[in-house]
């Protein structure tokens, strides 16, 4: 093979290589504006508007007084269908967390009942509360949940916020992972919380039992409006207005699904310090050793 013949050759690759590499990125862009497209068409619901939270980003972290406003509101009105099963007492107490006292915790535990045993006799008997004990429900199990919920099963709070998302189409999702954005979850239950409509559109008919949201995908769900301005008193002087409820239970709701949020991040900075003070210390190790070769070369 000849020399302009190969050249020629290696330029056909490049030629090829590149085309291919742009017909992906194309169908790529497509198949990415299509589906926004399409969810667009299909009248998906509206996206959340997006919040200021304390805990966003690389370097964010809890506000306890809102952690505590927030355990207030799921207490006094959430936990009445909710439950929190994978939440201990004794998380309250922890750092990162609502910064409750160990005093204060066991007061709280002991205040629930606790289904426990079997004991000597071999029946089950209800205690007071540890701070060891997991939240408990409202409900004996998910039958009873559901004929006290118009058939419908609430959902446990403990994941909830990590749970719920919604698309924030091309290119938005390719920034998010540039700007560490996680927060759909709890935007879109701020949303929620706030998007109730007291009358359906014209068109939409709601059976009993149903209720219209903006934000809900397809919005007609069987949750009815769960909260209200003046509904639960703050002893701090914030807002009692049902925006301010809504962003207070998501930002405890968004701790309960990741306690240890604070620490993961103190961990994640110093593995990055770590990695860059390594990577320099290598290079100019790197060049000090290859120094030799190359005056030499």
């Amino acid at each position: 093979m000849t020399r302009e013949t190969s050249r020629g050759t290696s330029l056909m690759s490049i030629r090829r290589a590149s085309q291919l590499a742009a017909a992906a990125m194309l169908a790529f862009a497509t198949l990415a504006f299509g589906a926004t497209t399409a969810a667009r068409a299909a009248g998906d619901a509206p996206q959340p508007p997006r919040q200021s939270w304390s805990f966003a980003g690389p370097f964010g972290a809890y506000d306890k007084a809102q952690l505590q406003r927030g355990f207030k509101v799921y207490r006094e009105v959430c936990s009445a269908c909710h439950s929190m099963k994978l939440l201990s007492f004794r998380n309250l107490a922890e750092a990162g967390g609502p910064g409750f006292s160990e005093a204060q915790v066991k007061a709280l535990a002991a205040e629930y009942k606790v289904k426990d045993g079997p004991n000597e006799s071999g029946a089950m008997f209800e205690r007071p509360g540890r701070p060891s004990d997991r939240f408990p429900s409202n409900f004996a199990n998910d039958n009873e949940a559901r004929s006290a919920n118009n058939g419908a099963l609430p959902p446990d709070f403990s994941v909830l916020a990590k749970a719920r998302t919604y698309s924030r189409g091309f290119p938005w999702f390719l920034l998010d992972a540039v700007i560490q954005y996680q927060e759909h979850g709890p935007d879109y239950i701020v949303a929620l919380l706030n998007g109730y409509r007291d009358e359906a559109p014209k068109g939409v008919t709601l059976l009993p039992g149903q209720y219209y949201n903006d934000y809900m995908p397809g919005h007609v769900l069987s949750m009815a409006k769960p909260i209200s301005d003046g509904q639960v008193e703050y002893t701090d002087g914030s807002p009692t207005t049902t925006m301010q409820y809504a962003r207070d239970v998501t930002a405890f709701m968004a701790w309960a699904a990741e306690p240890k949020l604070e620490e993961r991040k103190k961990t994640g900075l110093r593995v990055m310090i770590f990695l860059i003070l390594l990577t320099t210390l290598l290079y100019y190790t790197k060049q000090k050793i290859w120094s030799k070769v190359y005056a030499h070369a």
